[in-house]
């Protein structure tokens, strides 16, 4: 259950990464 809970966690960081990454690139082409 922890370990689940654990990967969740880090497949949300690894998400929000990755957005923060492309909003980035947007706003840097905008």
């Amino acid at each position: 259950m922890q370990t689940k809970l654990n990967r969740r966690a880090g497949f949300t960081l690894v998400e929000i990464m990755i957005v923060v990454a492309i909003i980035g690139l947007l706003a840097a082409i905008a």
